[in-house]
Order: structure tokens, then C-alpha cells, then sequence
């Protein structure tokens, strides 16, 4: 009998064992900028959000609280540029990579369907399609699709791990051709408060779901959005969908059917988040610091990050000069007592690339440096 994790990939972190060995010999201890796991404290006004509704023992509702809603509601025209959403176009969901993994099953696609995702992508809007049976394509523009049943699209900006950002024509380009084919297009927008280059930093990231984008129907689309990386709640599990009613409708009755709710405090704390910008500028802050420190960094180790690198929470990195494969330069970091993940997790596209992750704490990153700083690196 088959079953489903035959068709799936083995989990890539699993093969990063040896250089995490290497890299914790190092005599001042391991990096590891290889997973962008928050390591800030979860800010005050969510922990006393999420104590305040501790007693809660009733079963929490899978549409989510009103106040959520309202919460989400706002964040989205307040940040994101997206105003008049209304409470039937939002769906809290127990992380976002849950609702990457299991979208394509969950709007019934299968056998003879194709989900196209970026060619250097996350790896789970991969492995979302092979768990429902249908066919995953890797292709950056819509006329490198092929002629199969494309059924969901995937975008990804800021990109994880390339932090490319997509600009309102682009996106735009994209919503007319899905549209004209009937098409859904989904797009993780997770990392979209964290725009470096300009004019993502000062006019933020565009979502899918911009007037400028889609004009006044949102038919069609769907975003995923998690705070794990603005609000370090990766712990809580809180993250959320919006956009077209009748998708959001559709998702709302299976998890009704299958009991996929998001713990009632974990609802208030995500609006407590949503609803304080304070605490978000003052991460960003630190991320933007370690960014830097870790940018000059890298060229002295005569590492090249990517231009694209413009938002997010990695850098994409390359070896100047040199046609290094990227686990020959993961070994050479990890030879510094630096982890870093290999450019190939995020498909063939990425075998010459590293990312390498700001999610260390202040006296890491500086650790980092000092050892990048050290010389170039050799492979």
C-alpha cells in the first residue's frame, strides 16, 4: 500500500548533520544562521494578551474571533495597502506553513493538476502539491508554463530565500493571467515588513491583494501572511489567509470538518500583534542592524550577496570569483564554526547559493562577523 510521505522528498534540514558537527567544534561555538527561527523575546503586550485569555475553556471557533478579524482587518489596510477586506475574507490558520502544505489538497486538487511555485522557492509549495497528488512546476514567469491543468499558482515576496521582491506590475501581470485561465494564485507575503532596499523600505512591500494589483475584486486570490518573523511568535503557531470570500469560504468549511482551530489565547495574542506597530519597527531595527554587520561581513569573507536580496530575512549568498557548489561552501563556513543552509534545499536554480539567516541573537551575529572577517574563504 502506498502512503503519503512516499511521494515526498526527505526533510532536507536532516542532511546538515555533519557540518552542524563541524560547526559546533569551532572553539567559540556554533553560528547557526541556517533556519530563520526568532530568537528575540516575544514582546510584552502579546505575552499579557495571550495570559489575559488563558482561561478559556470552551472551544475556540476556526473562523476566528471578531476581534481577530477586525485585527486583521486593519493590519492589512493600516500596512499593507489593502483596504475594505471584510471579516468573511479572513481565516486565522496554525502557522502559515501548514496552510502551504495542504492548500492544493485542501481546494481539491489531484491527480493530472499543476501547481506552479518559483524555481527557487520554499520547499513546501513542492511538497503541498505531492501530498494531494498533483504535479509541482518551478517556473519565474507565466510564459515559462507548460500547457498542463495549471490549477494554483504560488508567489512568494519577499522571497524566502532570495528576498526578491514582485512590484505592483509584475503582480498585476500575473492576476490578469491567472484570471483569463481560471487560475488561483496564492501568495506568501510573510517576511513583508521587512523591506530593505528602496522603495520597499519606505512604501513597503505590495501584496496581492493591492487595489493597484487586482483592482476591486479579489476573486481568485488568497494571502498568507504569519508574524512568527515581525512579532517572534513563531511558538504561538499564529498566522492567517484573506482574500477572496468564496476560497476562504471553502478552506473555513473543511477545517470546520477536520478541527482545525487556533487556540482561543493564541487568537488574542495575533490581534494583540496586529494591532501594535511598536513592537515590529523596534525588530526590524535589530534586524536591520545584524543585516548590516553580517553584509560587510560576507564581502570580506569574498562572499557575493545576491542584489535581489533587497527584503526578507536572509541573505543569499555566493562565493565571488569561484564555481563553488553550495555545500562546499557550507562546509567552508562550518570549518568557521558558521551554519548556513545550501542554496540546493530551494531547488536545482540555487546549487551555486547559500542562505544564510539574520535570526541569531546580537553576540552571534557579531561572532559571525568577526570569524567572515577573518579572510576570504576557500573551498
Amino acid at each position: 500500500m502506498a502512503l503519503v510521505g512516499d511521494a515526498l522528498p526527505s526533510f532536507p534540514w536532516d542532511s546538515l548533520t555533519g557540518a552542524r558537527q563541524r560547526a559546533a567544534a569551532h572553539p567559540g561555538g556554533i553560528v547557526d544562521l541556517s533556519v530563520g527561527t526568532p530568537v528575540d523575546p516575544t514582546p510584552r503586550v502579546v505575552r499579557d494578551a495571550l495570559v489575559a485569555a488563558a482561561d478559556s475553556p470552551g472551544y475556540p471557533t476556526t473562523q476566528g474571533t471578531d476581534r481577530l478579524r477586525e485585527s486583521v482587518i486593519g493590519w492589512f489596510a493600516r500596512r499593507r495597502g489593502v483596504p475594505g477586506l471584510t471579516p468573511d475574507q479572513v481565516l486565522p490558520t496554525i502557522g502559515s506553513k501548514e496552510l502551504v502544505a495542504l492548500l492544493p489538497a485542501l481546494l481539491g486538487l489531484g491527480e493530472g493538476d499543476v501547481v506552479v511555485h518559483p524555481q527557487i522557492a520554499y520547499p513546501t509549495y513542492d511538497v503541498g502539491a505531492r501530498l494531494a497528488g498533483a504535479e509541482p512546476f518551478a517556473a519565474d514567469a507565466t510564459t515559462a508554463v507548460g500547457p498542463g491543468r495549471v490549477r494554483l499558482m504560488w508567489l512568494n515576496s519577499p522571497s524566502n530565500p532570495t528576498g526578491r521582491v514582485l512590484g505592483v506590475e509584475h503582480l498585476r501581470k500575473v492576476v490578469e493571467w491567472a484570471r483569463a485561465r481560471g487560475v488561483v494564485v496564492a501568495s506568501d507575503e510573510c517576511y513583508a515588513e521587512l523591506g530593505w532596499a528602496e522603495p520597499w523600505a519606505s512604501e513597503g512591500v505590495p501584496s496581492l491583494l493591492d487595489p493597484r494589483v487586482c483592482g476591486d475584486s479579489h476573486d481568485g486570490l488568497l494571502v498568507l501572511y504569519s508574524v512568527s518573523k515581525q512579532s517572534n511568535l513563531a511558538g504561538y503557531r499564529a498566522a492567517f489567509a484573506a482574500g477572496d470570500p468564496a476560497l476562504v469560504g471553502r478552506l473555513l468549511e473543511v477545517r470546520k470538518h477536520a478541527g482545525m482551530m487556533m487556540p482561543a489565547p493564541v487568537q488574542a495574542a495575533l490581534a494583540a500583534a496586529l494591532d501594535d506597530d511598536e513592537h515590529v519597527a523596534a525588530q526590524r531595527e535589530r534586524y536591520r542592524a545584524r543585516r548590516e554587520l553580517l553584509l560587510g561581513a560576507c564581502e570580506d569573507a569574498g562572499l557575493t550577496v545576491d542584489p535581489a536580496s533587497e527584503a526578507g530575512l536572509y541573505l543569499w549568498a555566493t562565493l565571488a570569483g569561484q564555481d563553488a557548489d553550495c555545500r562546499a561552501i557550507v562546509a567552508a563556513l562550518a570549518e568557521r564554526g558558521i551554519l548556513v543552509a545550501p542554496g540546493e534545499f530551494y531547488g536545482p536554480a540555487g546549487a551555486r547559493h547559500v542562505r544564510i539567516a539574520l535570526t541569531a541573537s546580537d553576540e552571534r551575529v557579531a561572532a559571525a562577523a568577526e570569524r567572515l572577517a577573518a579572510g576570504p574563504l576557500t573551498v
